[in-house]
């Protein structure tokens, strides 16, 4: 994702309800996120749909490892050599 540039990127919500096509356009463009606020404060963030797929696919990935070193710290692997018996045994089914 490519880096924030404060001074364009943080807007209040009333400039991109006026502008809504010229945003969704630039951050087509740029695929920097855009930080609305309200009342001074951060409200939304609007994303690109292939930045936030991205983003996305990099949280399921550091669940699945968050998850396997879990997993290994219990103690519930299974050898490399099991594993490929197994594995041998039923392609010969």
């Amino acid at each position: 994702m490519p880096r924030w540039r404060l001074s364009q990127d943080i807007r209040p919500v009333t400039e991109f309800r006026a502008n809504a096509s010229a945003f969704l356009d630039r951050l087509q463009a740029t695929k920097r996120p855009v930080v609305l606020t309200q009342h001074g404060r951060s409200a939304a963030v609007l994303l690109d749909v292939a930045v936030y797929e991205d983003l996305i696919d990099e949280l399921e990935l550091l669940r699945d490892v968050k998850t396997a070193e879990a997993q290994i710290a219990a103690g519930k692997t299974t050898p490399h050599a099991t594993v490929a018996k197994r594995l041998r045994a039923q392609l010969l089914k």
